[in-house]
């Protein structure tokens, strides 16, 4: 099966669930979104496959450091797509994609363990 990990290669959620698939011996490739990049097109496929709503993390530090009077305008996918291809941070994380475009966003074991099972 193959899978692609996005997300923030520092983030502390995003080294659990390496840390997982790795122990697990389950093959992935990573994509960073600071030094891989992340264009219109990849997060278009993402919100395509996971929701806008689903992607914008408004728990985090980078949402609380937005201005108001920015946050306020998103509520929308175009706005929420400018603003996550300008802060990749405020992207939920991490998001597994299958092959067959099968997702998983956020990490638990249990989740882990439970999606990998049913899209082998």
């Amino acid at each position: 099966m193959a899978i692609t990990m996005y997300g923030i290669k520092n983030c502390d959620t995003i080294k659990k669930a390496r840390r997982w698939l790795e122990n697990n011996h389950i093959d992935y490739r990573f994509h960073d979104y600071r030094t891989d990049g992340l264009d219109d097109k990849l997060l278009q496929s993402l919100i395509a496959l996971a929701g806008w709503q689903a992607l914008l993390n408004t728990r985090g530090t980078t949402w609380r450091k937005l201005d108001e009077a920015v946050r306020i305008t998103i509520d929308n996918e175009s706005a929420a797509k400018t603003v996550m291809l300008e802060h990749p941070s405020l992207i939920k994380r991490p998001l597994l994609v299958t092959h067959d475009q099968q997702t998983l966003l956020g990490f638990s074991e249990e989740s882990y363990q439970h999606f990998l099972t049913e899209n082998k």
